[in-house]
């Protein structure tokens, strides 16, 4: 699997199978932070915690650029002290190897914040 960081997205077609739970499961190792959730379709999810609202607004517009330039877009939910993150890949309805890009990206981008 390499370094996800590293890998770009790239574009899903419909009629793709989403990747199996089991596959997902294995993939979590290295997107660390992160959790399976399903709400009728298989997704990672990940709250981050931020001393006030400017810090969590500021991660998710340095989110929204990476999303931009992966188009690969998280659906965010955001307010006073934290942001949760939600990848899926809509075109497969479930997850593909592009959601675990984006988490790895995403979490690089969180501990360059913190450190």
């Amino acid at each position: 699997m390499g370094d996800l960081a590293s890998k770009k997205c790239v574009p899903c077609e419909g009629g793709t199978p989403p990747m199996p739970r089991v596959d997902a499961e294995k993939m979590l190792g290295e997107v660390e932070g992160w959790n399976l959730a399903e709400d009728g379709v298989l997704k990672i999810q990940r709250r981050f915690k931020f001393e006030d609202f400017k810090s969590a607004l500021r991660f998710v517009n340095q989110v929204g650029d990476i999303a931009e330039a992966e188009g690969h877009h998280p659906d965010i939910s955001f307010g006073w002290g934290g942001a949760t993150v939600t990848l899926y890949t809509h075109a497969v309805s479930g997850l593909s190897e592009n959601d675990f890009i984006m988490a790895a990206k995403i979490n690089k981008l969180e501990l360059q914040s913190s450190g």
